[in-house]
This record gives C-alpha cells, sequence and structure tokens, in this order.
C-alpha cells in the first residue's frame, strides 16, 4: 500500500504515556460533540449562506443578527452554527430545548432578558433546539418578546418551519435551510478530527486507510455527527498492532458504520419530498430514477399502502386512457401488497412503478373532471333533459319523463346521437398517446352525431 492511501495522524504531544493517565474532561464526550466549530474558519460546508459575502456570514461578522430558524437534517451543523453566533455576538446566549423545556421555562429566560436589556443595555439571543416540538401555545409565548427585540430567537429544527412553525413566528425571523455535507467535506472533517490533538482522535496513534475515511463519508448520508462517531468507534475497538499503531482499514470502517440509517422522517420534509420525487419520476418516464425513490422509500420503512396509493393515483391522473391497464395492475398491485406486506411487497409494487414509468402519458381524465366540477361549482346548474329523466315510476309519462330516448342498444353500432347534455360543453379532450389515440377517433365522430341531433332537436 503506498502512502498516499494512508492518512496517518502527527505525533502526539510529548507527554507521559502509561496506565491509569488522566485525560481530558472533553475526551468523555463524543467525538462529534468535541470536534464542533468554534469559528466560522471551522465550519464544515453551508457555503451557499456562509461562503464569503453571503448575507447570513455578514450578518454574523457584524453582529447584525436578527431572529433566525435553521432547519435541515440532523447533523448539518444547527446547533454549531447557533454557538458560533454565540461566540461572535455580545449579546448573552440563553438556550432552551424543545424537548425538555416548558412554559415556565421560557418565561424565566424572557423575564430575565428583559431586565438585561432594561438595566444593562445587552440584548439576549435565545437558543431554542427542536423548536417545532414546542406546541403553539409555547411558540405564541415568544411573540411578543421577539416583536419587540427583547430577544433574538434562533431556532433550530428538522421539520419545515413553514409547515411546524407558528405563521407569525416565522414571518418575524429569516429562514435558512441547511443541507446535508458532501463526501469531500465529511471527508476533510474526518482527517481534521484524526489531527487534532486536542479535541480529536490526535493523541492517538492513528494510520487511517483513504478508503476507509472515505467510505464513513459516503455512508454518513451528509450527517457531521455520524461520520465523526463511526470514526471514534473505529478507533476504539481497533487494536493497536505491535508498534502501537491503530489501522483503520476499509473493513473495519464497514464495520464502524455498517448500515446507514437514510434520512427519512415520517411525517416531515424528507417524506414528501421523496414521494414528490418518486411520483414525479413516474410522471417523467424515467424507470430507474422511479426504483431509487422506491427503494429509498422502502430502506426507510414506509407504508407499503401509502406508496401503492400513490402509485394507483399517479396511474389515474398521469397515465389514465393512454393505458387503461395501468390503473387496473396498479389496483391489483395495491391489494398485492396490502395483502403480503413487506418484504414481498415489493415485487408487486415495483411492477407497477415500472409499467407507469414506461407507459404512454395522458392526464386528460384530471383535466376533464376538474373542468366539470369548476362549471358545476361556479356555472349555472344544468337540467336534464325530459328524454334522459328516470320513466320508471307511476305518473313518469304524465309528465313527459323519457319521451323520445332512443335505447342505444336498438341503434346501427350500439350508438345513439342523441342530446344527452343540454349544452354543448366539452370536457373531455382525447389526446394521441397510445390506446387514446383511437378513443380520439371514436369520440370525434360521436360528437359530430351529438351536434346534429341538438341542432335537429332545437329545430323542432
Amino acid at each position: 500500500m503506498s502512502g498516499d492511501d494512508l492518512f496517518v495522524a502527527p505525533p502526539a504531544p510529548d507527554e507521559p504515556v502509561g496506565e491509569g493517565l488522566e485525560t481530558p474532561q472533553s475526551r468523555h464526550e463524543p467525538l462529534a460533540a468535541r470536534m464542533r466549530p468554534r469559528s466560522l474558519a471551522e465550519y464544515a460546508g453551508q457555503t451557499h449562506i456562509l461562503g464569503p459575502g453571503q448575507l447570513l456570514r455578514r450578518a454574523i461578522e457584524a453582529d447584525r443578527i436578527q431572529s433566525l430558524i435553521f432547519y435541515g437534517p440532523p447533523g448539518t451543523g444547527k446547533t454549531s452554527l447557533a454557538q458560533i453566533i454565540a461566540r461572535q455576538t455580545r449579546s448573552r446566549f440563553e438556550r432552551l430545548s424543545g424537548v425538555e423545556s416548558n412554559v415556565a421555562d421560557m418565561r424565566r429566560v424572557l423575564s430575565a432578558a428583559a431586565n438585561r436589556l432594561e438595566n444593562k443595555g445587552q440584548s439576549t439571543i435565545l437558543f431554542i433546539d427542536e423548536i417545532h416540538r414546542f406546541n403553539k401555545a409555547q411558540q405564541d409565548v415568544l411573540l411578543p418578546d421577539v416583536e419587540s427585540g427583547v430577544i433574538r430567537l434562533i431556532g433550530a429544527t428538522t421539520h419545515n418551519p413553514f409547515f411546524f412553525v407558528n405563521s407569525p413566528l416565522v414571518s418575524r425571523s429569516q429562514i435558512f435551510e441547511l443541507r446535508p455535507l458532501s463526501e469531500q467535506e465529511l471527508y476533510d472533517l474526518l482527517q481534521r478530527a484524526l489531527a487534532d490533538a486536542e479535541r480529536g482522535l490526535g493523541y492517538m496513534k492513528i494510520e487511517a486507510e483513504e478508503a476507509a475515511l472515505r467510505h464513513l463519508a459516503k455512508l454518513a448520508d451528509g450527517d457531521a455527527r455520524k461520520a465523526l462517531n463511526s470514526l471514534e468507534i473505529a478507533a476504539l475497538t481497533t487494536s493497536p498492532a505491535e508498534s502501537g499503531v491503530i489501522h483503520i482499514t476499509l473493513a473495519v470502517a464497514e464495520e464502524s458504520i455498517q448500515r446507514k440509517a437514510v434520512v427519512y422522517d415520517g411525517d416531515g420534509d424528507a417524506h414528501y419530498d421523496t414521494i414528490s420525487a418518486f411520483i414525479k419520476s413516474m410522471r417523467g418516464s424515467d424507470p430507474d430514477a422511479t426504483l431509487y425513490w422506491l427503494a429509498k422509500m422502502i430502506h426507510a420503512g414506509e407504508d407499503p399502502r401509502f406508496i401503492s396509493r400513490r402509485i394507483l393515483i399517479c396511474a389515474a391522473e398521469d397515465v389514465g386512457l393512454a393505458d387503461p391497464m395501468a390503473l387496473v395492475l396498479a389496483s391489483a398491485a395495491h391489494q398485492a401488497a396490502e395483502f403480503v406486506g413487506w418484504p414481498e411487497a415489493r415485487i408487486p409494487i415495483a411492477e407497477a412503478a415500472i409499467y407507469i414509468a414506461t407507459a404512454h402519458k395522458s392526464n386528460s381524465s384530471i383535466i376533464a373532471i376538474d373542468a366539470a366540477l369548476e362549471d358545476v361549482r361556479s356555472g349555472r346548474t344544468l337540467a336534464v333533459p325530459e328524454h334522459l329523466r328516470d320513466a320508471h315510476y307511476q305518473g313518469a309519462q304524465r309528465l313527459g319523463h323519457g319521451k323520445g330516448y332512443e335505447y342505444a342498444h336498438d341503434q346501427p353500432g350500439h350508438f345513439a346521437a342523441q342530446d344527452y347534455l343540454g349544452s354543448d360543453k366539452r370536457y373531455y379532450e382525447p389526446t394521441e398517446q397510445g390506446v387514446e389515440k383511437k378513443i380520439k377517433e371514436r369520440v370525434e365522430k360521436w360528437r359530430a352525431a351529438f351536434m346534429q341531433a341538438r341542432k335537429d332537436s332545437a329545430g323542432k
């Protein structure tokens, strides 16, 4: 193995090494906690909001922070960024948790902040981790003090604040989305942790294969916490060689991170974004993308009935009459998935998804019914023509109901050219996709006959 394939941590500072050596207290914390960045220079990722000249970076450096909400997946640096702001701001920093804190805790912090501002002229930054866990009443408690400037709020959440945070609070805050870190950013972070003797693993003699670090960076799925903690597991559970050096190989890395946990929350952005990508891939006729998003949902343990219902809707909405078998197959897949469950349900679900992705597409059905519904909601209600009204009850004929109705099956071609609506409205516009091309030919011929029948009826 060449030297280029290894990352060798620099030697630890000279200090006595032996049994019972007291290590710094911080080493009892997880590596991810110890390696939290202390400045923007150490912060990894998020260059779209923290790069040179970006709004948030300028505001932090000039201490002009107003209320902020950071949202994004776990391990993207929301808490770390709030702590960096705290170090660089002239305000008092207070921290609450959406999981642990209650209204009494909030009122205590808000009251102290008001006194501090009035007596010392010092403002307060209130950081609330997992702010989406607060209910509406708890979030409302913050509004007056955010509005008056008693506190500058920094909220952190893994959920889209436009759905999970009160609208008045969102409107008073700047929203910044934090994105998963790239593999290269995570790789650089792992190297930094191996080199840092004070907070990282630099006090240990470690040689790590580049392939091992890149494997950890890849399977961490953009999560810095997961990458760092996996590296620490690899370092602490691997026996050193006779030379005292710990070798982190690809095999060690694979054991340390094992199967990655796909970022997929059952009621948040990842859930809705993934199903959206799945549907749009089927609609866009890309079977490979369709299968990837389907696999992500299966891996994350999504309810098979939820997936099959979306396939069924897509079959009716996006394939429609261009290939009527799509709806039949989607319905069968839904029943099969409900009957067998995971893991076997993946097979009929995948079959239906591939069929829809590769089928001819037509959205004429949804356009037609929505147009008709809009007419019913907003237009004048059409009366049922006399010849189409129910004529089965006693006295119906005396009212003229059913008079002149032609039974379609008694006519040539099982088609009766008569007025079925009492209006010349048109809702269904067939396309020339797949099977619907033949439907269009029939419909155009029939419509011409209906139009003539209306003219004849009007002329009588």
